[in-house]
């Protein structure tokens, strides 16, 4: 008899992350570091209520989740390859330590793993019921729009925050930069929202779609303060962090945010595009 199990193992998705940002760049490196709000839309048929009953009593919980964006688990999609082997990483270059220095994978919260997959404590904010179908509001997630989920469960404080813990080469979040904003990209974003609120008004049914479509798409006053959060993180690769007046985008939801940096340790917002080009 072999003392070894299977090399792989199929796990259900039980959702998709439904969210502000569609692309990896400015998502946040760690959960709760921006307080993002976004959904995750549950598939039948873990979708039912009944399989949620006791989950509002916890205030955070623990996610396991899918890197489907990083170019192992696209080129194993694209090949329908179950196994990893061939690509494994044995070591991988952390932001936190420059982008130069090379850690061992299991040493690291890198996204490219054997087996794919990531691990969040988030906020859960509410259980809503819509349409006979469950949705989780949450926040503080670092994943972005369209991340399989495979698992949920309650944080539970006892067992999960301990105490005295050593955090190797990340003892602290990192410190967020200083971000301003030009008048005339402020500008333009109030100028989106007031056709985002006309966008919505001209289909102001409440269903799944509609609060889906509010997390991915519409453009809220409060969404600025988010988006500043965000770009403090400074998700530019650790690589070209000293580049002053290098412009970058990040795309939140329907709009494009071009930034820069102005002198060390400011960043400046300096223009807020419509996704498509229309104003």
């Amino acid at each position: 008899m072999s003392c070894c199990p299977e090399t792989s193992h199929a796990m259900p998705i039980i959702g998709y992350h439904r969210a502000p940002l569609s692309q990896k760049f400015g998502a946040p490196r760690q959960p709760n570091l921006v307080a993002l709000t976004s959904v995750i839309e549950m598939r039948a048929p873990y979708d039912t209520p009944a399989a949620f009953v006791g989950l509002d009593a916890f205030s955070h919980i623990w996610i396991s989740w899918q890197f489907h964006h990083n170019f192992i688990n696209k080129a194993n999609s694209s090949t329908k390859s179950a196994n990893n082997e061939h690509a494994f990483r044995a070591q991988v270059r952390p932001p936190r330590l420059g982008g130069n220095k090379k850690i061992g994978v299991f040493a690291s919260r890198s996204m490219y793993r054997p087996s794919g997959l990531g691990l969040s404590v988030v906020k859960l904010e509410r259980i809503e019921v819509v349409e006979g179908r469950v949705l989780l509001i949450i926040s503080g997630a670092d994943m972005i729009d369209g991340t399989p989920i495979v698992d949920i469960k309650p944080y539970v404080a006892y067992s999960d925050a301990l105490e005295g813990v050593k955090s190797g080469f990340a003892p602290a979040a990192p410190a967020p930069l200083t971000v301003t904003i030009t008048e005339q990209a402020r500008a333009k974003f109030e100028h989106i929202i007031e056709i985002s609120q006309q966008d919505k008004n001209a289909d102001s049914k409440f269903d799944i779609s509609a609060v889906i479509y509010t997390m991915q798409q519409q453009l809220l006053a409060a969404d600025i303060e988010t988006i500043t959060a965000l770009i403090a993180q400074d998700p530019r690769p650790a690589y070209r962090r000293k580049e002053q007046l290098q412009p970058f985008v990040m795309r939140y939801k329907s709009v494009d945010i071009h930034f820069w940096l102005i002198e060390d340790e400011y960043l400046q917002i300096m223009d807020i595009v419509r996704v498509g080009g229309i104003e």
